[in-house]
């Protein structure tokens, strides 16, 4: 590809648009100044969903560029077409600029405000602790009271830890966290799209959206071949990873609710049998949430630097580790349910669980909702006419 920037649309490589330099922060004003570039070029509009929703921008102020960096998958195909990526003297590296504002979005609209802190100290230490001190905590709670000893309460869970109890907690935490999600999107879809933020969305829209959220429909490169990881070769493993880690959480939960469902509509009891269909969503789900984060893993292990913002791995990670902790500990506990062993393995799988959902709100667990608000956002506006005068896409 030898096609020159088209003379006057050629941006000052070295600076943003100077109007917007005091409102935004330094990662901001790379990403206006990369987007500029991109929009005098346009060689990667077919790419993905970010390109066509810049190309209705001339300018982008920092709810556009909070936007579309979470419309950003990250998959890393227009950094291997672009022709003005390094060495190239305006280095333009749009998935590793977009990925270091979309942390800041989380911080900054994070519920309740002052806990966007916690996203720079999610890391895999700090998880692990988390976990590793919540299980001991529980394990401590067991010894205390004399029901940790082997062989007493094989195989029933509630004389462990009363039904009522786990219900109270884990319900609350779980709701807590849900709540500060939901603040936090809510924050952020209206502020990157006040025009709609009060709008009801097209049916279409949103079936649209969901759509390419649940097919993760942008991690193909725009091409179906797939993501860049760890050079510029194509793979789909992280598209099919990521499809064994939210379906496996999902499973998951729903197996969480049948088993509700059984307790209090039914009036049976855990453990159930293995055909039964907690057992069932709740191996399968397991069994997904090992898979896909332990590839998932494997990838970002491997990925290389340019790919991304290597400052965020540490979060990526914890937030992997804790997947791969509560689906281990779950089989685990669900294969020695019946021996001595499964008072201890009953704490250490809860205080894992409890690590997760408090980390919920404040770590990588928080891009997928998000996505899926910029997602619809740009199911939204493609079905408007275009403000630059272009007509309907």
């Amino acid at each position: 590809m030898t096609a020159q920037l088209p003379e006057p649309y050629v941006p000052d490589a070295a600076q943003p648009a100077p109007e917007l330099i005091p409102l935004l922060t330094l990662e901001e004003q790379e990403v206006d100044r990369q987007l500029r570039i991109c929009n005098a070029c346009r060689y990667c509009e077919g790419f993905c969903a970010v390109f066509p929703a810049m190309t209705r921008r001339l300018e982008f102020n920092k709810a556009d560029i909070h936007y579309l960096a979470n419309l950003c998958h990250n998959c890393g195909a227009c950094l291997h077409a672009c022709q003005y990526a390094q060495p190239h003297e305006f280095a333009v590296n749009v998935p590793q600029a977009m990925a270091k504002v979309r942390v800041q979005t989380y911080a900054e609209y994070a519920w309740p405000t002052l806990f966007g802190r916690l996203y720079r100290r999610n890391g895999t230490f700090v998880a692990s602790a988390l976990a590793v001190a919540l299980s001991l905590f529980l394990l401590l709670t067991l010894w205390a009271n004399g029901t940790l000893l082997p062989g007493r309460l094989a195989g029933n869970f509630y004389a462990v830890f009363p039904h009522n109890t786990l219900a109270l907690m884990f319900g609350s935490v779980f709701a807590a966290a849900g709540i500060a999600l939901a603040m936090a999107v809510r924050r952020f879809w209206r502020s990157v799209s006040p025009a709609e933020a009060l709008a009801q969305p097209a049916t279409a829209a949103v079936i649209e959206a969901s759509s390419a959220a649940l097919t993760l429909k942008y991690l193909d490169g725009g091409h179906g071949k797939g993501c860049n990881n760890a050079d510029d070769r194509f793979t789909l493993w992280r598209r099919r990873f990521h499809h064994f880690t939210f379906y496996g959480f999902m499973l998951c939960f729903a197996a969480t609710l049948v088993a509700t469902g059984y307790h209090y509509l039914l009036g049976q009891q855990a453990p159930y049998p293995l055909l039964s269909a907690p057992v069932l969503l709740g191996t399968l789900g397991g069994l997904g949430l090992i898979i896909g984060p332990a590839g998932l893993l494997a990838l970002n292990l491997r990925r290389a630097a340019e790919h991304g913002d290597v400052a965020q791995r540490p979060m990526d990670r914890a937030f992997l580790l804790l997947l791969l902790l509560v689906s281990a500990t779950g089989l685990a506990l669900l294969g020695l349910r019946d021996t001595a062993a499964m008072a201890i393995l009953l704490a250490i799988h809860l205080g894992t669980v409890m690590a997760l959902f408090i980390t919920l709100p404040y770590g990588k667990f928080a891009h997928g909702l998000f996505r899926s608000a910029a997602l619809l956002k740009f199911a939204i506006e493609k079905r408007r006419p275009n403000p630059l005068g272009l007509g309907e896409d």
